[in-house]
């Protein structure tokens, strides 16, 4: 038997559907699900893997974080543990029977890395098996077949680039996170979290937030005047752009007596504006943040149409399609569906169609549509997303957008004024990608000399801001720039910091207390955990072993004696580190005056006996006041304060809910939540009642008895003899179905 490794349930459906040229019904051994087909009189079985089927582990007598020497963490050797059990029992049951395994798992080191995990566990009871690779970028028909007609060699070096970034991050992960949980007295699921990784992308967000508050507000004035031509008005801001004088503004201001302005000057310029590149991991998720979507589910979102046979590898660096990608077969695609038809018939109409290109990486082709379907069997986030691909992939094909510019130079009384337009003369590529707008700014016609009335002057007061705090898409560019991380773990590594409650925001990250805590201690100790350097270069030596060029288990070995400098500097200052942690926790969970009558103590969140957090007052027990609060999610404090009782509001985020709310359960405003959930529990006992009344409605089976023409056996009177019911033949359980994994 020849057997494939696929990754995932949802890919392997497909590759085996493709390969035995139907869709095959999924079956189970001991839970795992298997492909069985025929192919040229060959039996075959495609096994989807669950993702990562080993994990790294310390051994059994390190993992006590009590106890547990962290110096001697840092050498403790590690184990692979397979994790999956179902799976793994699979491969070694069938492993005798094996002729031939190919691997085709998702093509980059990851995919390697899990593929060489069950080959291992094959090769334990096997050695002698055939090894294959199966490499595409899209999961259809012609990627698959020809990637199985042209089958290469598993790239080991690849697979153990992956597993020293696992090993690595497992070391500094557990020798830092420990540390600092230790010293600051954080244990348990409130433990503090740091990484390799994870850590200098923290100082990114809690940097720019100390540049926000240390900035100075620096008041500017500007004067905007209305002019009118014939009836046309425009806007035009005076030449001098921000008066840092008041007094300079005030006197400009006098220009507005005549109320008549001359034309002084006017330029046009034509400006060309080039269409996007190709959508490359970073642009991608970049984009996909820009309308509205995290960049772990848009990663998410971009997987699954991935494994559906929809678009190419969302994993990759390249921004230049290659010579290979059918370009105009894609776009016949397009023109399948009524949302694209229009827009691909037009690309489709050119003789030549001339991509625009960026940085050329040795990986996947650029992130492209390779299926057409219909946007009713979608679901909205998937079809967004989809559309997303679709528009990105026709603009990089589409003419480069042209503008005229004009600048007008108005002299009012001796000041001057500049009103600029802009009108589109090609609209390009702008016609096809409505996520970046095509803004136009119209004039009258105006010439040197003209006389412009002036409507209305106004002098604006305004105040310098400081530098926009980090979106998600911002943050992922600026881990690219800095080579933190990989295209692959930049927006899990985001997530990861939400969920450890270093950052809160959505569309704005902000740091919370415990971040510039956990940032300062280690900066302030000059530190080489917080430095994208030290990840940039273990990045770069893991590049090396995926070349070849450097042996993984050296690299492993070096990054341990960096992390034993780091350890052996923070453990000598660990008391004034572990203090500060301490404080910024406490006044992380600080929500605000304690409302109690003449209590001057403050509200802070507590975990009573059986693990559930509340809002007790820290003048306690002079002072019992408490609130109950969710239990579930993320929890943050608003600046708000309850518009109907004056109270504390709160801010409750979780994996697929989030919401406000006032803090005390009796407010007013909660006759709305029980007012809604009595209206649910309405309308379910509804739809009960009509369920019941459909049941009664359809006929018995004594109605659907056969009609005279068919004569029917007489049905035999139960018994009911508890012997007989006891001896009755019991019925066979009904099939389960398939489930994927």
């Amino acid at each position: 038997m020849i057997l494939i490794i696929a990754e995932k349930a949802i890919a392997g459906r497909r590759i085996a559907a493709i390969l035995a040229g139907k869709q095959l019904p999924g079956e189970r051994t001991g839970n795992a699900l298997h492909f069985d087909f025929e192919m040229d009189g060959k039996p075959y079985s495609v096994l989807p893997l669950s993702g990562h089927i080993v994990d790294v582990e310390f051994p059994s007598s390190y993992k006590q974080w009590l106890g547990t020497d962290l110096r001697k963490l840092v050498e403790a050797p590690i184990d692979y543990v397979p994790t999956e059990q179902n799976i793994s029992g699979l491969i070694k049951k069938i492993a005798p029977n094996i002729k031939e395994v190919i691997i085709a798992t998702d093509a980059d080191r990851e995919g390697e890395a899990i593929g060489l995990e069950a080959l291992n566990i094959l090769l334990e009871v096997n050695p002698k098996v055939k090894v294959k690779r199966a490499i595409f970028s899209a999961i259809t028909e012609k990627d698959i077949k020809d990637a199985f007609s042209n089958l290469s060699e598993l790239d080991t070096a690849l697979a153990e680039s992956a597993n020293s970034r696992r090993e690595i991050d497992l070391i500094w992960g557990a020798v830092l996170t420990r540390l600092l949980s230790l010293i600051s007295g954080r244990l348990g699921k409130e433990f503090l979290s740091t990484g390799r990784v994870q850590t200098p992308t923290l100082r990114l967000i809690v940097d720019r937030e100390k540049q926000r508050l240390v900035f100075k507000q620096k008041k500017y004035w500007q004067i905007q005047a209305e002019f009118e031509k014939e009836k046309a008005k425009f806007e035009a801001l005076h030449k001098e752009g921000k008066f840092w004088e008041k007094d300079k503004a005030d006197k400009a201001m006098s220009c507005a007596n005549p109320l008549v302005g001359t034309v002084s000057d006017v330029k046009k310029r034509k400006k060309t504006l080039s269409k996007p590149l190709p959508f490359n991991t970073t642009s991608f998720l970049r984009a996909a943040t820009a309308i509205g979507f995290t960049a772990s589910n848009a990663m998410r979102v971009a997987e699954s149409l991935y494994q559906s046979g929809l678009i190419s590898y969302p994993r990759t660096d390249n921004s230049v399609y290659p010579n290979t990608l059918d370009l105009r077969a894609t776009l016949k695609e397009l023109a399948k569906l009524a949302e694209f038809k229009a827009l691909a018939d037009q690309l489709l109409s050119k003789p030549k169609l001339v991509p625009s290109a960026g940085k050329l990486a040795k990986d996947h082709p650029p992130i492209h549509p390779v299926t057409a379907v219909e946007k009713s069997r979608l679901d909205p986030q998937n079809w967004k997303i989809y559309e997303l691909v679709c528009r990105r992939f026709m603009a990089s094909l589409a003419e480069d957008a042209l503008t005229e510019n004009l600048s007008v130079e108005i002299d009012l009384n001796k000041e001057p004024f500049v009103a600029t337009g802009q009108t589109y003369l090609e609209k390009g590529w702008k016609i096809f990608y409505p996520y970046s707008k095509a803004t136009e700014t119209m004039l009258p016609a105006l010439a040197k000399g003209d006389k412009v009335g002036l409507l209305k002057l106004d002098l604006l007061g305004k105040e310098t801001q400081p530098p926009a705090r980090y979106s998600q898409g911002a943050l992922i560019k600026a881990m690219s720039d800095l080579d933190l991380g990989t295209k692959s773990t930049r927006a899990e590594t985001i997530q990861k910091l939400y969920r450890r409650n270093y950052i809160e925001g959505q569309k704005a990250l902000i740091p919370t207390k415990i971040a510039f805590a956990v940032i300062d201690s280690l900066e302030k100790h000059d530190s080489v955990v917080v430095k994208p350097e030290m990840t940039a270069n273990l990045e770069a030596d893991m590049d090396l072993v995926a070349n070849g060029k450097k042996d993984k288990d050296k690299v492993v070995g070096e990054s341990r004696a960096v992390l034993g400098d780091a350890l052996k500097l923070l453990l000598e200052h660990k008391n004034e580190i572990g203090s500060a942690l301490r404080n910024a926790a406490r006044a992380d969970s600080m929500a605000g005056p304690c409302p109690g009558k003449g209590c001057e103590g403050q509200l802070l969140v507590r975990k009573g006996r059986t693990g559930k957090r509340f809002l007790g007052c820290s003048a306690y027990p002079n002072c019992t006041t408490t609130f109950p609060l969710p239990q579930n999610g993320r929890i943050t404090f608003l600046p708000d304060i309850c518009p109907d009782c004056n109270n504390i509001m709160i801010y409750v985020v979780g994996k697929r809910y989030r919401y406000k709310m006032c803090i005390d359960p009796k407010c007013k405003s909660k006759e709305a939540w029980a007012k809604k959930k009595e209206e649910k529990a309405a309308r379910e006992t509804e739809a009960k009642k009509e369920d019941a009344q459909s049941k009664e409605a359809k006929p018995t089976k004594e109605e659907e008895k056969p009609g005279p023409e068919t004569k029917a056996k007489p049905k035999k009177a139960a018994s009911k003899s508890p012997k007989k019911k006891a001896a009755a033949k019991p019925k066979k359980p009904a099939k389960k179905p398939v489930k994927e994994n």
